[in-house]
């Protein structure tokens, strides 16, 4: 199911992908906008956020409770309708995280702020702990709402959906996205 609408890319048309950007799928008063570190070359690629096959953001999303059913990465806009969005720290795609320098992470986090003080979420859900620690500057973090608020959001650290990311199997985030909604849903 994760594959419909999406031509798979070819070598060529991933190398083609780096540095390219996905559109923030975002819009006013949003209750979680979730951001992603950096689009992947897949994501690059078919301009869809979180594209790769391995990738277990939808999957989360669903299980967690999020969405009815599990929506495939070219369907991304309907998570308006729930109240959810889409956007990331670094707008270029590049294969992996690690090819980022943490400069391009504190960039991020201003033009976070901006998108926040414009579109107002209740939430921003940072999708990754390291990514957070350097745009954020935070030497000690934990998952879960963070004491601080960015603009007027409050600030919740979730962990990477990737499927490069073996610290967390699929049932362990989506335990940590389930308190999120439960959080968003009480609060709502």
């Amino acid at each position: 199911m994760q594959s419909k609408n999406i031509t798979k890319p070819t070598r060529a048309d991933l190398l083609a992908a780096k540095n390219k950007t996905v559109r923030d799928v975002i819009a006013p008063n949003l209750r979680v906008l979730f951001c992603g570190i950096n689009p992947g070359l897949y994501s690059g690629a078919t301009g869809h956020h979180f594209a790769r096959p391995g990738n277990r953001f939808w999957p989360t999303l669903h299980q967690a409770g999020f969405t009815p059913r599990l929506l495939a990465p070219s369907e991304e806009r309907e998570l308006l309708i729930y109240g959810y969005g889409i956007t990331n720290l670094v707008r270029r795609a590049t294969a992996t995280a690690d090819e980022l320098v943490p400069e391009e992470l504190v960039e991020g986090r201003g033009r976070l702020e901006a998108k926040i003080k414009r579109y107002q979420p209740q939430v921003v859900a940072v999708l990754g702990i390291s990514a957070y620690r350097t745009a954020f500057a935070q030497k000690m973090v934990t998952l879960g709402k963070q004491p601080e608020r960015l603009a007027s959001a409050i600030v919740w650290v979730l962990p990477n959906p990737s499927g490069l990311n073996a610290h967390y199997q699929l049932a362990n985030l989506v335990e940590h996205f389930r308190v999120l909604r439960q959080v968003v849903e009480t609060n709502h």
